[in-house]
């Protein structure tokens, strides 16, 4: 079940300690329960944005605490659990999208499922929903797969440009050297798709021209 809130701050200062202490003192069942119970409502809401459907987003989420299973008892905080998770999430989404019984292209479009940023849709009360959103919306629906996580990891979670880049990285090399020159194209990347996004918005006539 995943949990329901009104409001929810992604950015705020993320303390582990609890979840690194019952890992270290070997309760990986307790680190596991206080990871997902922390992190579970902001990792379902980006699967949602990436997939662009609830219910793959559901089956994803479900294959993700598998993986948490079977990859606690070698987590060796190299990163942040909340890191290392995001990792895992986008992973599994990958799998899915690769699956060949997932290639005819099923998926809700994003503008009528939940904003990238909150789980459920009543988060969005009717008064507060305008065409304006729903055009933003439909632009981001142009973007790739790992755009739309860029986007949501970066602006919506506010994650650091190396714990992005951890997140998004698919070479084989992970020394110090190369991750700094991926998260450097990744900068680059967001840049380019910043530029993008508002050319789009220009012509669809929601930003000025000078914006």
């Amino acid at each position: 079940m995943i949990e329901n809130r009104d409001t929810i701050d992604f950015v705020a200062e993320i303390d582990e300690t609890a979840i690194r202490e019952a890992h270290q003192r070997g309760d990986l069942q307790e680190a596991v329960r206080l990871g997902l119970e922390r992190y579970q409502v902001e990792v379902y809401s980006f699967l949602c944005a990436r997939l662009r459907s609830e219910a793959d987003a559901h089956d994803v989420y479900s294959q993700l605490t598998e993986d948490v299973w079977r990859g606690i008892a070698g987590f060796a905080w190299r990163s942040s659990f909340r890191t290392w998770l995001y990792t895992l999430a986008r992973h599994a989404a990958v799998r899915f999208e690769r699956a060949p019984v997932n290639q005819s292209g099923r998926r809700e479009r994003l503008s009528q499922i939940s904003d990238p940023v909150a789980v459920e849709r009543s988060r969005t009360r009717p008064y507060q929903r305008t065409d304006i959103k729903d055009r933003f919306a439909a632009l981001r629906e142009r973007l790739t797969p790992d755009e739309q996580s860029l986007l949501v990891l970066r602006i919506d979670r506010g994650l650091s440009w190396e714990e992005v880049a951890e997140i998004l990285y698919d070479g084989a090399d992970t020394d110090e050297a190369s991750m700094r020159r991926y998260s450097a194209n990744v900068r680059q990347r967001f840049r380019q798709l910043k530029t993008r996004l508002q050319d789009w918005a220009r012509a669809e006539g929601l930003l000025d021209e000078e914006a």
